[in-house]
């Protein structure tokens, strides 16, 4: 599974703090933490609060590509932000992220073909969040079926069903995870299949033990990736053990030691 840190966000105030003061160090050792924790790739969200978010999105990538050669997801609902931290990028990034909807996919999925970066697909659309798998499938498949229509590769497409909280819509979960199951068959190549996890216990007092059991869940319906807070030991742990078990590494007594250091 590609595990993807979600914490170097402008949203949480230690880093906000550090993107208004040019604390390079406190965000290359949120970088570093998260990598030794397992991160395959970083996302990076300058937050609402930032006053310039072209420039502040280019300081925080520049500020992480000095100390690891991590993946970088350019996360930002602003295309001009996006495309900032694109061209700021060494080696290939991870657009996140579009909607279903026409207006978006005309300019984001040209400047992911234009960058030759992965691109994140939201099931999501101006009439707002789908209420069951159904809706969540149509909306997949609106932005497959553009993603060939512009010849974008369809293997470096992520399709993400919207997490939603457990706590006020317990009844969308099954449904979370069926849509992922389903993704795979739209089309052949199948597209690949991402996960905000922290959104399914957002509000609940067993983050956590939500959190990981999700995703334990999600990998066995066919889960890709996930975005997440790789200093979870517990649920790092969780999401070792089940690659384990779905047979795509290779079982030794010190497994959880051996794939951390990988």
């Amino acid at each position: 599974m590609l595990i993807v840190g979600e914490l170097i966000n402008g949203m949480y105030a230690n880093i906000g703090k550090a993107i208004a003061g040019r604390d390079k160090k406190a965000i290359q050792d949120c970088a570093l933490s998260q990598v030794k924790s397992g991160a395959d790739a970083l996302d990076v969200n300058c937050g609402p609060a930032s006053r310039d978010p072209v420039a502040d999105i280019q300081w925080l990538i520049e500020s992480i590509q000095e100390v690891t050669d991590k993946t970088i997801c350019v996360d930002s609902s602003k295309p001009k932000v996006i495309e900032s931290g694109l061209k700021t990028v060494k080696g290939r990034a991870i657009l996140n992220s579009t909607t279903a909807d026409l207006d978006k996919m005309d300019i984001l999925v040209p400047l992911a073909k234009q960058y030759k970066a992965k691109l994140i697909g939201l099931t999501i659309s101006a009439k707002g969040i789908p209420q069951n798998k159904d809706q969540r499938l149509e909306l997949a498949a609106q932005i497959v079926s553009y993603c060939a229509e512009k010849e974008f590769p369809i293997e470096d497409l992520y399709l993400d069903p919207i997490a939603m909280p457990v706590n006020v819509a317990q009844s969308q979960q099954k449904e979370i995870l069926e849509a992922i199951h389903e993704f795979k068959i739209i089309s052949d190549p199948s597209p690949k299949t991402i996960l905000g996890l922290s959104n399914v216990s957002q509000g609940s007092s067993q983050r956590s033990l939500i959190n990981r059991t999700f995703l334990t869940m999600a990998l066995g319906f066919g889960l890709d990736a996930a975005i997440l807070d790789p200093l979870d030991s517990l649920l790092m742990d969780a999401a070792i053990t089940s690659d384990l078990i779905l047979n795509k590494n290779i079982y030794c007594d010190k497994f959880l030691e051996a794939y951390r250091k990988k």
